[in-house]
């Protein structure tokens, strides 16, 4: 008769897989796309399972972000455009108010002419004679406490909407032109020697927008149509008021949202490209011949 001892020794012992972004963390949890162990500081949760970080990059990478109706990127906090540019006329307003002469450098004036400030006399040589920011900068400065909050006001209420439905890039494309369209108009038609300053050339640009994108989403638009006669109306019966700049805007922001909204879109960039490009060419060449004619 025989005995037999059996088998002796350990048996193998299993390794756990550590994470393969921080080794020496042992994980029973791996990703379910690409199979790699992952510890829960590397776990995104997934429909089934989890997925690390670089899985989920890459997933993200493949889905199509949304986009407005004018084909710009849907903004993720609605209004933030909007609110930088109600801070920019803001922080100018109180620039104009502790500078003795920041409204008169930065004023639209068509051509030279002599203002006096804190007593002081200085000559201002204007659009005309080569100071053509003036076009721009005039759009962001105010005349009064009054004027800044009605334009704020205005611009708080519309630009929201309008940016939204255009998204950010087109939306600032669209108050700088129509700013730049109130401002040629401006140029074309007021006295040589007269000061305009204010945003309402850019915020009437935003109603003629507004109008459009209501028109093209298919709501009621009565009521814009109502608010653009209203404040046309009074661009033209009370005093100081530019209605050259406003109406100047308005035709630039409706023509320019016009192109945006309707666009076709397998050519949608290059048609609303070229709106913008067309608008500017048409500006340019009429303040050229409003300069030439003041300085002949």
């Amino acid at each position: 008769m025989t005995h037999d001892p059996g088998t002796t020794g350990a048996a193998d012992t299993e390794v756990a897989p550590e994470c393969y972004r921080h080794p020496g963390r042992e994980t029973h949890v791996r990703c379910v796309r690409c199979d790699r162990p992952i510890c829960p500081d590397c776990m995104n949760s997934a429909s089934v399972g989890f997925q690390c970080p670089e899985c989920v990059r890459s997933g993200a990478k493949t889905v199509r972000k949304p986009r407005t109706m004018a084909g710009g990127l849907m903004p993720t906090q609605v209004g933030q455009v909007t609110r930088l540019l109600i801070a920019l006329n803001v922080v100018a307003y109180v620039v104009q108010q502790v500078s003795g002469d920041f409204t008169e450098r930065f004023a639209l004036l068509p051509t030279q002419a002599l203002y006096a400030t804190n007593g002081v006399s200085t000559v201002y040589d204007g659009v005309a004679n080569g100071e053509y920011y003036r076009l721009i900068t005039s759009a962001f400065l105010h005349a009064s406490v009054l004027h800044i909050l009605f334009n704020m006001y205005a611009l708080f209420l519309v630009g929201p909407t309008v940016e939204a439905a255009l998204g950010r890039l087109r939306f600032v494309a669209l108050y700088l032109v129509s700013a730049l369209g109130g401002s040629t108009m401006a140029y074309l038609l007021m006295p040589p020697r007269g000061l305009v300053v204010g945003a309402s050339g850019a915020i009437f640009g935003l109603f003629g927008a507004l109008f459009v994108v209501t028109r093209r989403m298919g709501s009621e638009s009565s009521g814009v149509l109502g608010l653009i006669a209203i404040n046309l109306v009074l661009s033209f019966v009370l005093p100081n008021i530019s209605w050259e700049g406003h109406l100047g805007g308005l035709i630039t922001g409706t023509a320019i949202a016009g192109a945006f909204a309707y666009a076709p879109r397998e050519r949608r960039n290059l048609v609303q490209g070229a709106a913008c490009v067309l608008a500017l060419v048409v500006m340019v060449a009429a303040i050229a011949a409003r300069t030439s004619a003041l300085t002949s």
